[in-house]
């Protein structure tokens, strides 16, 4: 009953969010600040259906296995985007220009995957109202958008994005752990824990650690 609970308030967070007509609500969130490697992923979700028979929510308050159990189910339910910015382009613009530009891909991502008679009516921009995680959100798309602190834990479509970004940037860095072993990318995934930074005093830099971030 919690768990349903969470889920209707989560849902009815996104009605209202739709309330001024908008036809399509995307959901967007990104992953991988923090970490001392790797890329900032980012996600967007827009659903088509709600009824989810796993628990969705805040990716951080779910185990590993209800995330990867609802990352299945999100794409079943809905229409995701990806947006994935590497390590190079973190040092180059700054780790929050690129959680930007890996939101921005997203959405562009998410609308490429609509069906092509939705995305290409003359009203659709005007249709589709974009919730961001967060505070604040500098890119540039022809959508309405509204920044919702700690969103994730509010709206239903926002999480649905956390959990996506969350369980695709964890598999991309348990591929980079088979890549370049001893650092461990498959336990602590590039964040900044003591067996990560004594890796580093050990192996030095690996070529997807970022160079702008402090790494020791």
């Amino acid at each position: 009953m919690a768990i349903q609970k969470q889920h209707d308030q989560l849902l009815e967070f996104d009605q209202k969010a739709k309330a001024d007509g908008f036809r399509f609500l995307f959901g967007v969130d990104e992953v991988g600040r923090g970490p001392l490697a790797g890329p900032v992923v980012s996600a967007a979700v827009c659903l088509r259906d709600t009824s989810f028979v796993n628990r969705v929510g805040d990716s951080k308050a779910l185990t590993p296995l209800q995330r990867r159990k609802a990352f299945d189910e999100i794409f079943e339910r809905g229409w995701v985007g990806i947006g994935m910015m590497s390590e190079t382009v973190i040092d180059e613009v700054n780790i929050l220009r690129a959680a930007h530009l890996s939101m921005t891909a997203a959405v562009y991502d998410l609308v490429a995957r609509l069906p092509a008679g939705l995305r290409d009516e003359r009203s659709f921009s005007a249709s589709v109202k974009v919730l961001v995680d967060g505070n604040s959100y500098r890119g540039k798309i022809p959508f309405r958008v509204e920044p919702v602190v700690k969103g994730d834990a509010k709206s239903l479509a926002v999480a649905c994005a956390s959990i996506i970004a969350k369980v695709y940037r964890d598999r991309w860095m348990e591929k980079f752990d088979l890549v370049y072993p001893g650092y461990g990318f498959g336990v602590h995934k590039g964040y900044p824990t003591e067996a990560h930074r004594a890796a580093l005093r050990k192996l030095g830099h690996s070529p997807i650690h970022r160079k702008s971030f402090n790494s020791l």
